[in-house]
């Protein structure tokens, strides 16, 4: 554990540097990946993130409800090319300068190469078969292609976080390798691949596999980092609460003066109770304001009751302790409280670790809202809003629970994020699983640093589930507004009852359409019979 922390420290100060170093390349990435005291900075240089998927093109406008709801979301290719005899089929082709952040993709057979063409060179960087780089079988290695589920169901997915950069232009192909239907176009491949577009004049370095192999040493380090969850500053100064809280009182936690930031917040709740973990509430304010108002189980990840959970900022453990490692950076004042809505008395430990914090125009402040719907008709097909922001910031994450009374599965939704105000959204995904990076509405539960699916009851598709995402590479910046909609899909017509956080940063100013909710976190938790499966 010491190396693993000493390696993080020295990553870090590499992290340090990155604003000094006016290339964008694989080892600044890699350092930014683990580094998150940049997570609540402006990113510099800026960049854009969009989405290239497989996503049914009769979606164009939300006033057309039956093309704007159709479920074609496989082998939407951009078009065909032949390319030295082979057909192959175009994912994404982005101007640059840029970098690929996470590439998902799933299908009914493994069969099919990917080929990934930079800068315009006819001989592509990297070719390799498309399941083998997604499984972390190839020359990148879990977690950064993690893959938790066997590899001999074919519908499994895979992902790729491996950054890729590029000087000014990245291509994705896909050759169907059926030696029965080579020229056929490929049936059923689902992909999503996101990527970020620097401004014009940036400098990037392009990726190569000499760059992948000069960085070893590196990649192995953020690859420790990933699956250990070190945290970066073990330092600090501790602020703590332990108290037990009446029912509808409210106790507080004063923070040290600033400019500080909040490396970590630790929380220990007596009992495993559904309800308690949703009742009692975390409300902070930084500067004066409030910017985070969340039930404690949702806030930390593990949503509907006590689900183990191990991700890059969150980690849940069976004993009930929970921590959070989001930076939360302050110029002056800050004071988290705890609010039990509830109908029993909950004694609570709750910690604060925080050091010093270098407060600039870049700077930001840390959001978490939440929102919760019971009885929501999944009939006539909705979108439904986890949150619409005002201001200029990045979204970073967000964790979803869903009550299912049918067995059937409820997940064929895609994800709608519409940026500054943009007429279709940059971000139109294939499902709601295919969004939290699993696919074919799997049961199986997993733990991976960016992506996690921790609680499925059953039957089939039925009770509670809870999944969450934490964005890294992939965050999404915004100049004027972010608005992150669910399409509600079900395959059953019925009442659910969805509860949805997200996480965001924003500079000061900024807004958004979630404020306290305090009716539904007192609400009666829709509990499944028989007891639930849970994270593991």
């Amino acid at each position: 554990m010491k190396n693993i922390l000493r390696s993080t420290f020295l990553l870090l100060l590499g992290a340090q540097a990155l604003c000094a170093d006016p290339v964008v390349n694989l080892k600044s990435l890699l350092r930014e990946m683990v580094n998150r005291d940049s997570m609540a900075r402006w990113p510099q240089p800026a960049y854009t993130c969009k989405l290239a998927s497989s996503y049914d093109r009769h979606k164009k406008s939300p006033a057309d409800l039956e093309g704007w709801h159709s479920n074609n979301d496989s082998s939407q290719f951009i078009r065909t090319e032949e390319n030295q005899g082979r057909r192959e089929w175009v994912m994404m082709d982005a101007v640059g300068p840029g970098c690929v952040v996470h590439f998902w993709s799933t299908g009914k057979t493994t069969d099919g190469i990917v080929r990934i063409y930079l800068d315009g060179n006819k001989v592509p960087v990297i070719t390799a078969e498309l399941q083998t780089l997604l499984y972390g079988k190839s020359f990148v290695r879990h977690p950064l292609a993690p893959h938790t589920l066997a590899v001999e169901n074919p519908r499994n997915a895979g992902n790729l976080y491996l950054p890729i950069p590029y000087a000014s232009h990245c291509k994705i192909t896909f050759e169907e390798t059926d030696p029965k239907k080579p020229m056929d176009p490929p049936k059923t491949r689902y992909f999503n691949v996101e990527y970020r577009t620097y401004a014009d004049g940036t400098k990037v370095k392009s990726f190569s596999l000499d760059d992948l192999k000069e960085a070893e040493q590196l990649l192995a380090k953020t690859e420790a980092i990933l699956l250990s969850g070190a945290e970066p500053a073990i330092d600090g100064k501790h602020t703590l609460l332990d108290s037990s809280i009446e029912p509808g009182k409210e106790t507080f936690l004063e923070l040290p003066p600033g400019p500080t930031a909040v490396r970590s917040l630790k929380m220990l709740i007596d009992g495993t109770d559904p309800q308690d973990l949703r009742s009692l509430v975390l409300i902070g304010h930084f500067d004066d304001e409030e910017t985070i108002w969340c039930p404690v189980g949702d806030f930390f990840g593990s949503g509907v009751g006590l689900n183990a959970l191990e991700s890059w900022n969150r980690r849940v453990t069976k004993d009930g302790s929970m921590t959070c490692r989001w930076v939360m950076p302050y110029r002056k004042t800050a004071r988290f409280s705890l609010l039990n809505l509830g109908q029993k008395t909950i004694k609570a430990k709750f910690t604060a670790i925080s050091s010093p914090w270098t407060w600039d125009e870049r700077s930001m402040y840390f959001h978490v809202n939440w929102r919760q719907q019971d009885k929501l008709p999944t009939r006539p097909k909705s979108d439904w809003n986890y949150i619409t922001v005002t201001g200029k910031g990045v979204f970073v994450g967000d964790g979803l629970c869903i009550f299912n009374p049918e067995k059937k599965w409820w997940g064929e939704g895609d994800e709608e994020i519409w940026i500054d105000g943009e007429s279709f959204p940059s971000h139109r995904g294939t499902g709601s699983e295919d969004y939290y990076c699993y696919a074919w509405s799997d049961s199986r539960l997993f733990n991976e640093p960016f992506a996690n699916h921790i609680r499925s009851d059953g039957p089939e598709a039925a009770g509670q589930t809870v999944v969450t995402r934490t964005r890294g590479l992939d965050a999404i910046p915004f100049t004027k507004s972010l608005q992150f909609d669910m399409e509600v899909w079900h395959w059953a017509d019925c009442l659910v009852c969805y509860a949805a956080t997200t996480y965001w940063y924003a500079l000061p100013g900024a807004t958004s359409n979630r404020g306290p909710l305090p009716e539904e976190a007192s609400r009666p938790i829709p509990l499944p019979s028989p007891s639930p499966t849970v994270g593991h």
